[in-house]
């Protein structure tokens, strides 16, 4: 009998078996003695497959960033400003369902919740791949198929609360920093993967042919060759199915008191889920359909996302409160964090480290694909951006790195702050990212208006690069700031919800450079972040780090 069975026993409790599936009824990771006879080894088997769920969740979740850069290369019917906007479409979905995934653990519990998200990936990626095997599929339909890609951005807050429950706070930072900066690595993961796929018939099909030069991790394409695009969407079919078993198999659910007490059967459970899911979907729908011009199938009036976004979040986390039932029960109980006002200032700060990350995450390769795949030359006093830069760096070339150092090093921003305090971390990257966004602004500014724009690639790419270290760093440390402020009932929601706003990047960002490009001063857009990065620096040391503070660099 192995110790782990042996003190389940001696509890008379029914615990998770050395393999994995079973309920846990009795878990403190505070608890020393649990904690190294057998939790460490429960907690450990769960992260370790949450990580590689998550990363698929982010891939599916952005692989609109590559997408839509391979699309515009084989001429697909679609203007710059309509790919922008898949992108966008899948960052508020994805956002928006980060609001309900914030509170599923508790009502469905982590295995449950996370076996059947990553589940629906298979979805649109199924979708995705069918779409794209034809230059005849309207765009509405890559417009729901973008939206149903934001089940890959929900996922996140379900799987960083679930997380949070399995480990102590000691190694919170850590714990958290692996779950999140590993999971991130779908971004990376995505964009050299799906290059690199499209250049072979894996899964059989008609190939296109590519009207522009593109690229993958090793080296231009030429125009002219044969491309299938479709396996961008396949790929991840074929990777997700063993994830999906492996996810049943082998995580548990935790039905403690401050856990999952009260959850219901698996199927119970997982109708639960679908049911907020669908909720956030209509909602984000519904949204999109506002602000979206009639030309991209909107409604035509093109209210402000300024406008719209705070209704899509209001309105969806009053109709998941008036649910009836264990849900709405469940609900009540949880949303009792937004009463606490660390709540919101914590909001604000990781919007700036993770909203960041995302949202250049979804807009880099297509912003590096216009701003520097075309020569930007005056014609009777009229700029025009039309023509082909052959001396362009390819997108799908670079892209990848940004998101690849943002990833990399937000475990080890978990580490640093363990070490030297969250908010004392987050207030230098935050200062960094003022500089950075700045710098950024002022060469993209200069390459919009040049007729050899990458002769100023490299400055450009080094800001950037900076931006996606910075907001890693502070990805990490903020995660370990939230675990230290808030009680451990309280911070698995709160992880969930503040990723749920912050998650919204991968829609603003998008937006907003399309729209700044389109009138010429892609500038303006990094000038506007790089206020709000100075916003939070004061706001940071106001709160955690100014002489007399209530959670002193927490």
């Amino acid at each position: 009998m192995n110790m782990e069975t042996k003190i389940a026993n001696d509890v008379n409790k029914p615990q998770a078996s050395s393999w994995g599936g079973a309920d846990i009824h009795d878990w403190d990771p505070e608890n020393e003695k649990q904690w190294n006879s057998y939790g460490k080894k429960i907690a450990w088997r769960n992260l370790w497959i949450s990580i590689p769920c998550l990363l698929c969740g982010f891939a599916v979740w952005l692989y609109w960033s590559i997408v839509t850069v391979q699309m515009l290369n084989l001429g697909f019917p679609f203007s710059q400003s309509e790919l922008f906007t898949l992108s966008a479409i899948g960052g508020l979905s994805g956002a928006t369902l980060r609001i309900p995934s914030s509170f599923f653990i508790r009502l469905a519990g982590g295995r449950n919740t996370l076996f059947f998200t990553t589940a629906l990936l298979i979805l649109p990626a199924f979708g995705t791949g069918v779409a794209l095997q034809s230059m005849d599929t309207p765009l509405w339909m890559f417009q729901v198929l973008a939206l149903l890609s934001g089940f890959g951005g929900g996922n996140f807050a379900s799987s960083m609360s679930n997380i949070s429950f399995f480990f102590p706070k000691k190694v919170q930072g850590l714990s958290l920093g692996l779950n999140a900066g590993l999971g991130n690595f779908g971004v990376t993961t995505m964009q050299i993967l799906v290059p690199l796929v499209m250049t072979f018939a894996l899964f059989g099909g008609d190939a296109m042919s590519l009207q522009n030069t593109s690229g993958t991790l090793i080296g231009k394409i030429p125009a002219g060759t044969d491309t299938w695009i479709h396996n961008a969407g396949f790929i991840w079919v074929a990777i997700l199915v063993p994830l999906v078993i492996a996810a049943w198999l082998g995580m548990n659910n935790i039905r403690a008191d401050h856990v999952s007490p009260d959850i219901s059967g698996p199927i119970t459970s997982m109708m639960k889920v679908a049911i907020m899911l669908l909720i956030g979907l209509a909602v984000a729908g519904t949204g999109l359909w506002l602000m979206l011009p009639a030309a991209a199938n909107g409604a035509g009036t093109e209210i402000s996302k300024w406008i719209i976004l705070p209704a899509v979040i209001a309105a969806t986390v009053t109709i998941l409160r008036m649910l009836p039932g264990t849900i709405g029960q469940s609900l009540k109980r949880q949303y009792k964090i937004f009463k606490h006002p660390h709540t919101w200032i914590m909001t604000v700060i990781y919007t700036m480290t993770f909203g960041s990350f995302i949202g250049y995450s979804a807009a880099f390769a297509l912003s590096i694909k216009v701003i520097f795949g075309y020569q930007h030359i005056p014609v009777d006093e009229v700029m025009t951006h039309t023509t082909v830069n052959p001396a362009a760096p390819s997108a799908l070339m670079f892209a990848w790195i940004g998101p690849f150092i943002g990833a990399l090093i937000r475990p080890i921003g978990g580490w640093i702050a363990d070490k030297m305090g969250g908010a004392l971390v987050t207030q230098i990257t935050s200062v960094v990212m003022v500089a950075a966004a700045i710098g950024a602004g002022y060469y993209m500014k200069a390459a919009y208006a040049s007729a050899s724009p990458e002769e100023y690639f490299v400055p450009f790419f080094l800001m950037f690069l900076a931006l996606f270290f910075a907001s890693g760093i502070g990805n990490g440390s903020t995660f370990r700031t939230i675990a230290k402020v808030f009680d451990k009932e309280q911070a698995g929601p709160v992880l969930g919800w503040t990723s749920a706003v912050a998650a919204y990047g991968a829609f603003i960002v998008p937006q907003i450079l399309g729209e700044q490009i389109k009138a010429a001063t892609p500038e303006i857009a990094l000038y506007g972040f790089a206020g709000f990065y100075a916003v939070c620096v004061v706001l940071n040391w106001w709160v955690y780090l100014r002489p007399g503070a209530m959670h002193k660099n927490p």
